[in-house]
């Protein structure tokens, strides 16, 4: 926004930065935020064709080197370059190589350290590099073995690098093979002249340590389509060409965290968060490509054809990065298939949080409930018209004008009380804290930020005053650890008047939005702890924000309660602190189409707590656009409804009977799911595989599925077709594998590996439960998630081809730390020669904690069961039970049925057999 005139009396300019933050006026507007050709290193970028650069970096002549930690080590440089860079090689199991570059501080000092993002990698990642062997090298060329089946292949003159199968040396990554390296050196201005200046609108960028953007391309061999870089809107799965023959959209990807109000739904302008992760994937390779760095990204995908030539290399993408500083610290990660990229990045930047039980069930906000009363009635419909939820959310308005912990206390005078009436029911609540104070001297939080220099400061070393909700704010600096700590205690009972044990946190606004800065965020440099310019750090703010506001939770609870919240800006590493959504979107189709590629692509890159808001943020949802939101909502691993203030009321029971009962329908799918979605947060916990995924994580030698932003998987069972077009008749879904998918609905079998034509039903979404998998339910809907912990359990069996399926259930306590030592039940079904049993997969000795339940099976049913078979017997115990026709799912109008197991009332903590006679 442009700022508005300062001579303005106080009230007055408030007045006007609150009318200017009105949706109406806060629509995306293209003139407000920068395009490439306005980015100056990202125009230099890409004006340079391939080989052209003046100053090609070579390796130094002997200089490349074994170190005592086993890396590789050298030295690149140019006779034109002030200082040479620094370049070390190492490798992490099973088939990671790092590649590191900076310049050389020992041969000159700079004016400045470049900025090495800290806090994101796993602290024991030195502990777990590889020894490398002495390299091998002839003719400027120097190959070292990475593992059995790899080698990395460096060039000298000009330095390019290619990882590569060691039997066949075939290419699978490649760095600078298009000669587009470029490292701008560290500039010091003398006092006497000018500084290096940009300019952008009203704003001027002094830059006083001169251009230091990084450039350089990457090639991924053998893929057919690329993946990755959240966050932008796409209803493309995959990531489209920016650039080259037959491209008409001409900007690159941008990674540059910003408050973008009402996005496209189709662009490549960067939204709320950034991952700089990118999947390379096809039928004989998966890769992927990492750069730890939080300066502002842009990235082309490059068409074939981009570099002039005319006979076009099939099976090979190319792309170019762009970085305005920084250094680089870069990830090359190979697998034998995407999984295993994927569990790779997960090594490197961390395994997401294990949530709580409550957070995978449905939650209910707005902006904003008014009052106490507000909060009652809407607890009260839920009940009222038999609909669960477990989480009712507080926005900005709830607290005594802007100021982060505290209530209105008009309108909350009893916030205490409001919560526990909440909790009586097994619920929990959730309020927001945004990273802007207010600067306002008779407010405790910003006295104290004062007193003690907490602030980020502006170019002249004040206290840095940007404008947001609460008119004049500052902000935290949170790259200083110390601040993070101050910051964390402000969450405790004691500091946060009116919380209680069932509140949990949203942090919005923390890219950080500042209405009057340029591009609607903090000035590039603005001057953070250690001296480093914003510039250098501004995609990671949001990430240390919400890191802190997680550790506020966890101190609150004194290290016992796994903590909840939501952050709207990311980067990488942000799984191990909670969940995120994608911001403010529309309540329109396009925006709920284009939300499965993006909440899918957070789940590729190591989000898989992740969701968008159901109904859309701005604007009145049509009722059936609202419907179908539902009904894909209930799918994502993050599922809440959330409105604008300016929205009518849309509570679930406001759009007629019917709609009301199919969305009571859509909700309590996701409920009775929420022991599968909680099996597959451990998994996610454990392994970093999404919860819900793309076709191609589960088929990924099937190329129908490569480019599918429309259906997807929920776990390795489920699979879900949205329905993205209003009055929409019928739908075509694709179905991979060979084996059959039953309708979850009816459990009616279709063929895999084809295109099924479908009539749209009214009361559902397409959705299939995969042959050969075994998915635990609960069927009893009680008001929450935790009225539930002790109900019965149904398991669904559908049989594949060889009459064989397999599961798994994970259960623990929903709420503590007590699993990490070994207190929850994890069991492994296994259906096989017409018997099902239950087996133990939990490691033996984790610790001295245990968990033990006494929910038993009340129902199995069994999809695709050929057989015409009566009685089953229960072992242990010989006990004979019934085989009866039952429904297949709880839903009205289900009335196909399947063979039932009633009553076997198997416990799931035991080990047993049910043979089929």
């Amino acid at each position: 926004m442009d700022p508005p005139p300062r001579r303005l009396a106080a009230p007055l300019l408030l007045l006007l930065l609150v009318a200017a933050a009105s949706p109406a006026a806060r629509a995306w507007k293209k003139d407000e935020f920068r395009n490439c050709n306005q980015t100056p290193f990202c125009k230099r970028a890409r004006t340079r064709a391939p080989h052209s650069l003046d100053a090609p970096l070579s390796l130094a002549a002997g200089s490349l080197a074994i170190s005592p930690d086993g890396s590789i080590s050298a030295e690149l440089s140019h006779p034109s370059r002030p200082r040479p860079l620094v370049l070390r090689l190492s490798a992490l199991p099973p088939h990671a190589l790092r590649l590191q570059i900076d310049e050389d501080y020992s041969t000159a000092t700079p004016p400045h350290r470049r900025f090495q993002v800290p806090d994101v990698l796993l602290p024991d990642l030195e502990a777990r590099t590889l020894h490398l062997p002495e390299p091998k090298t002839a003719a400027g060329v120097s190959t070292v073995a990475l593992s059995s089946d790899l080698d990395v292949v460096v060039k000298h003159d000009p330095f390019e690098l290619t990882v590569r199968r060691a039997g066949s040396g075939d290419p699978v990554l490649s760095f600078n093979s298009h000669g587009l390296f470029d490292f701008e050196p560290l500039q010091v201005s003398k006092p006497e002249e000018e500084t290096w200046e940009e300019h952008f609108r009203s704003h001027t960028d002094k830059r006083p340590r001169g251009p230091q953007s990084i450039t350089f391309d990457v090639s991924f061999y053998g893929a057919d389509f690329v993946y990755g870089l959240p966050e932008h809107g796409s209803t493309s799965l995959a990531l489209r060409p920016t650039r080259g023959p037959g491209v008409e959209e001409s900007e690159p990807y941008r990674l540059f965290n910003l408050d973008v109000f009402e996005y496209l739904h189709e662009s490549p302008f960067g939204l709320y968060g950034s991952i700089p992760f990118m999947i390379g994937h096809g039928a004989r390779a998966s890769s992927g490509f990492f750069w730890l760095n939080a300066a502002e990204m842009q990235i082309d995908v490059l068409a074939p054809g981009w570099d002039g030539a005319t006979t076009l290399e099939t099976g090979r993408i190319d792309t170019l990065w762009m970085a305005e500083a920084g250094v680089i610290d870069a990830f090359f990660f190979v697998g034998s298939e995407p999984k295993d990229v994927v569990k790779q990045y997960i090594s490197v930047t961390g395994t997401p949080a294990m949530p709580q039980q409550f957070a995978t069930a449905y939650h209910q906000c707005r902006w904003n409930y008014r009052d106490e009363a507000d909060v009652d009635g809407v607890d009260a419909g839920f009940d009222e018209h038999d609909i669960p939820y477990d989480v009712l959310w507080l926005d900005i308005e709830h607290t005594d004008g802007k100021r982060y912990f505290t209530w209105d206390h008009s309108a909350f005078p009893n916030p205490e009380e409001m919560q526990r009436k909440i909790a009586g029911k097994g619920r929990k609540m959730v309020t927001i804290v945004d990273p802007h104070i207010k600067r306002d001297n008779s407010f405790h939080l910003h006295q104290e930020a004062t007193e003690k220099g907490y602030y980020v400061k502006d170019a002249d070393g004040n206290d840095y005053d940007g404008w947001c909700w609460p008119g004049s704010s500052s902000y935290p600096d949170m790259l200083n650890p110390e601040i993070r700590e101050w910051w964390a205690d402000k969450f405790s009972y004691e500091n946060y008047k009116g919380s209680t044990p069932t509140l949990y946190i949203w942090n919005d606004m923390n890219e950080p939005s500042v209405f009057n800065g340029p591009e609607v965020t903090m000035p590039r440099d603005v001057i953070h702890y250690g001296d480093v310019e914003h510039r250098e750090l501004h995609n990671a703010y949001g990430y240390y924000f919400h890191m802190a506001t997680a550790d506020g939770l966890l101190k609150r609870g004194e290290g016992k309660d796994r903590p909840f919240v939501l952050s709207r800006a990311f980067f990488a590493g942000s799984q191990r602190y909670g969940a995120v959504w994608t911001g403010d979107n529309s309540a329109d189709w396009d925006h709920l189409k284009s939300s499965i590629p993006m909440v899918l692509t957070l789940g590729l890159t190591g989000l898989p707590f992740s969701g968008a808001d159901v109904g859309g943020f701005f604007g009145n949802p049509e009722p059936d656009l609202l419907v179908r939101w539902y009904q894909v909502g209930a799918f994502y691993p993050f599922f809440r409804g959330h409105a604008h203030h300016d929205t009518k009321r849309r509570e679930p029971w406001l759009f007629g009977e019917r709609r009301t009962a199919i969305i009571r329908e859509a909700i309590h799918v996701r409920y009775s799911l929420l022991p599968y979605f909680y099996t597959l947060f451990r998994e996610a916990s454990v392994t970093g595989i999404p919860v819900m995924r793309p076709l191609w994580l589960e088929f990924p030698d099937d190329k129908e599925t490569y480019n599918n932003g429309e259906a997807f998987m929920v776990g390795p069972s489920l699979l879900a077709q949205g329905i993205y077009e209003e009055g929409q008749k019928s739908v075509s879904v694709y179905l991979p594998g060979k084996e059959s998918w039953y309708d979850l609905r009816n459990g009616s079998p279709y063929k895999g590996s084809m295109s099924h034509k479908l009539q749209v039903l009214e009361d559902s979404i397409p959705s299939f439960q995969r042959g050969g998998t075994i998915v635990p339910r609960k069927d009893r809907f009680r008001r929450s998630s935790t009225q539930m912990v002790n109900d019965p359990y149904t398991l669904v069996i559908a049989l594949n081809s060889s009459n064989a399926a397999e599961g798994e259930l994970y259960v623990d306590d929903g709420k503590s730390y007590d699993y990490q030592h070994g207190a929850f039940i994890h069991r492994r079904f296994v259906f096989a020669d017409n018997k099902l049993t239950s087996l133990n997969i939990a490691p033996d000795n984790l610790g001295k904690k245990k968990f033990t339940s006494e929910c038993v099976i009340e129902r199995i049913i069994i999809l695709g069961l050929r057989s015409g078979a009566k009685k089953a017997i229960i072992e242990p115990g010989n006990q004979e039970v019934e085989i009866e026709s039952g429904p297949v799912s709880l839903r009205s109008g289900s009335s196909p049925a399947a063979p039932t197991i009633r009553r076997p009332n198997v416990r799931i903590a035991d080990d047993w057999t049910i043979r089929i006679a």
